[in-house]
């Protein structure tokens, strides 16, 4: 009797040993399958098969929230589902982020949801739009002094300490204009953007750095569209710096003056706009 409820137990144990295996390797083939399906849907269309999908849904306290539509311009172009989610991943991002005031700048509610709302917006056709390559944003009330270079800054990103440094009164201008094509945010945080896309792999990092790539297969092939670059004054010198600030730079005028920039440049637009993913209205 003994001997046959050891057996017994035995044999259910092995039971749920081997139901655990072949629930674990159904998940694995799955997620693999999946993975597969993706990267070809990616290669052909050049965009991630599915963008928002959230368990729940973060929301934003009252002040934050009238913060986001009255100071933030670009959430007003949103449909109200897309507002949403643009809320929800605004109140991740500042969840997840460090923000650290310098030279008595008291961190509050309005610089922690416009910076949060600039990387939301820049990234919001993107999936993965933490941007886990900042860890901290720090910010002073103005220029700062670098210790790196040993000068005055506006803003800058430090992929080794994972920081992206801000002069609050440089943030603010780049929205006080939003058709002049210079937007400090906007470029700093695709600095941030077009790094994390080099080290992640992750689709929408994918997109972004192949796109990159075919943008720069472009210029590299057509030398009638670099004679128009530099023929025109529709990007600011500084883009001509090297690749990352072109990009940067490109990246604010998108943003800002998207017609103009259709209408003058329609393949660079065209890859900006698939390297982001964007479909927001008006674009």
């Amino acid at each position: 009797m003994f001997q046959i409820l050891v057996i017994q137990q035995y044999s259910l144990g092995s039971q749920i040993i081997l139901g655990i295996f072949f629930v674990a390797m159904g998940y694995i083939f799955i997620n693999y399958g999946m993975k597969m399906i993706e990267m070809g849907y990616v290669l052909k269309y050049k965009r991630p098969l599915y963008n928002h999908f959230y368990l729940r849904l973060r929301r934003l306290n009252k002040n934050q929230k009238a913060v986001l539509r009255n100071q933030f311009s670009f959430y007003k172009k949103l449909t109200t589902q897309e507002k949403k989610y643009f809320e929800h991943r605004v109140a991740s991002f500042i969840k997840d982020k460090d923000f650290i005031g310098r030279d008595g700048i008291v961190i509050n509610d309005e610089i922690k949801v416009l910076i949060a709302s600039t990387a939301v917006m820049l990234t919001f056709g993107f999936r993965d739009f933490y941007i886990g390559i900042i860890s901290k944003i720090v910010i002073y009330p103005g220029n700062y002094y670098s210790n790196i270079n040993k000068a005055y800054h506006k803003g800058e990103f430090n992929p080794r300490f994972k920081t992206l440094v801000l002069s609050w009164e440089d943030f603010v201008k780049g929205f006080d204009n939003e058709s002049d094509n210079l937007n400090l945010g906007i470029h700093e945080i695709t600095h941030a953007i077009h790094i994390n896309s080099m080290k992640e792999r992750d689709v929408s990092s994918i997109i972004f750095s192949d796109s990159f790539k075919e943008l720069s297969a472009l210029f590299s092939k057509n030398e009638l569209l670099r004679d128009e670059l530099q023929a025109s004054d529709y990007f600011r010198k500084y883009a001509y710096t090297n690749q990352f600030e072109f990009l940067a730079v490109t990246i604010e005028n998108f943003i800002e003056t998207p017609q103009e920039f259709r209408s003058q440049f329609p393949e660079i637009y065209s890859k900006i706009k698939q390297m982001l993913n964007f479909k927001v209205k008006g674009y």
